[in-house]
């Protein structure tokens, strides 16, 4: 081996040593992981013997508090507290009194007072209130609720609806942004801003209970709104209003009865609308008025006698009215009016108040006779005389 180099002989080993370096090296190192390119789809995965774990929701985060402070702010101010005073008579006319000397007390009067609300309607300073909060009053006044007072004159009333509306000159006025009651929901919560018990300016909470309320005998026209918002004594002719503070009612009354709390109602603010309207132009409201005390029949009473739902009963016929030149009787059924079924006695009202003076209405009567013991049908056509509803003040 004496032809090989020297230099050949010293470098051998190592290039030996490297190579087996190198090889171990290769063998042993891990697989290098591919990574998926931009435009090749991954590759499939083996499908996985148990379900992937699913991914954790986050906790829902507290819901935030709702403040009704801004819709008392754009309200409030509007709402008004009315004071109104009549004299009432007291003990025996003079001429009855004389006859008894001093052992009767002499007539005298006494005068009353009573507190409401009321509601600011326009600039103009019309306020809206209830009919019962200044009746027969002989004197009112309004004051705001920034303390400042002043008298009121009345410029109509509309004992139907239980609505009044009052003048005022006090400066520049706040009035209320006007909302709409057709869309009102159950649920829905509302304010009711006035003046209880003579505490001054309060505003309580509720939700709306129900719409349409009727047959409460508070007034001939009832379509009112329900709701368990504290309705007090000297809330009545304050505002209902909404969450975004907008009218929606004018508060009436509750319901006065042993046990029973958180039942109070408002006067929907599209009746109102239209009382006020008519009130401003005409000085009254006109309706239709045919000259019948409708009555409701029990469900009962429908039933046995196969009558349709919602049918009538004619408890009362005024003479020389309309109702009385066509041959309306006592006792007779009302079913339709101008073809539409009827929902009983506050709808037949309703209906015949919506007619304007003159217009014809056909009512369709179910009349059990000694000649008609299975009852008829009969269509009577009657021509509506005007009817005044509300009296402008002097």
């Amino acid at each position: 081996m004496s032809f090989i180099p020297g230099w050949l002989r010293w470098v051998s080993p190592w290039v030996a040593l490297g190579l087996a370096a190198a090889l171990a090296w290769v063998l042993l190192r891990p697989a290098p992981v591919e990574e998926p390119s931009a435009t090749a789809p991954p590759a499939a995965q083996p499908a996985p013997t148990q379900p992937p774990a699913t991914t954790a929701t986050p906790p829902a985060q507290p819901s935030q508090f709702v403040s009704y402070a801004d819709a008392v702010e754009a309200t409030a101010p509007a709402v008004v507290n009315i004071f109104a005073e009549r004299r009432v008579a007291s003990g025996l006319p003079p001429q009855f009194a004389q006859l008894f000397g001093d052992v009767w007390p002499d007539y005298r009067a006494r005068v009353e007072r009573s507190l409401g609300s009321g509601v600011i309607w326009d600039v103009q300073g019309h306020v809206v209130t209830n009919y019962h909060v200044i009746a027969q009053a002989q004197q009112i006044s309004v004051e705001l609720s920034n303390g400042k007072s002043g008298p009121a004159t009345l410029v109509g009333v509309d004992p139907d609806t239980d609505l009044a509306v009052l003048k005022i000159s006090l400066g520049t006025l706040p009035i209320m942004p006007p909302g709409r009651s057709d869309t009102l929901r159950v649920g829905e919560p509302v304010l009711a801003i006035g003046n209880p018990l003579g505490l001054g300016q309060t505003v309580t909470q509720g939700i709306v209970s129900a719409t349409g309320r009727g047959r409460l005998g508070v007034s001939t026209f009832e379509n009112f709104i329900q709701t368990d918002a504290a309705i007090n004594l000297g809330n009545s002719g304050g505002a209902l209003v909404n969450a975004e503070g907008k009218l929606v009612g004018i508060n009436s009354g509750i319901l006065r009865q042993a046990g029973i709390e958180g039942i109070g109602f408002a006067i929907p603010v599209d009746l109102v609308r239209g009382v006020v309207e008519a009130i401003l132009k005409d000085g009254r409201v006109i309706r239709g008025w045919i000259g019948v005390v409708p009555s409701d029949i029990a469900p009962e009473a429908i039933e046995q006698s196969g009558l349709p739902e919602g049918s009538v009963l004619v408890r009362l016929v005024y003479r020389n009215s309309p109702a009385d030149a066509q041959g309306i009787r006592q006792g007779d059924v009302i079913t339709q009016v101008n073809g539409k079924p009827l929902r009983g006695a506050q709808d037949l009202l309703a209906s015949i108040a919506l007619l304007k003076p003159g217009q014809p209405v056909r009512l369709r009567l179910w009349r059990r006779s000694p000649s008609e013991p299975e009852g008829l049908e009969h269509n009577v056509r009657l021509e509506r005389p005007p009817q005044a509803g509300a009296t402008r003040s002097s």
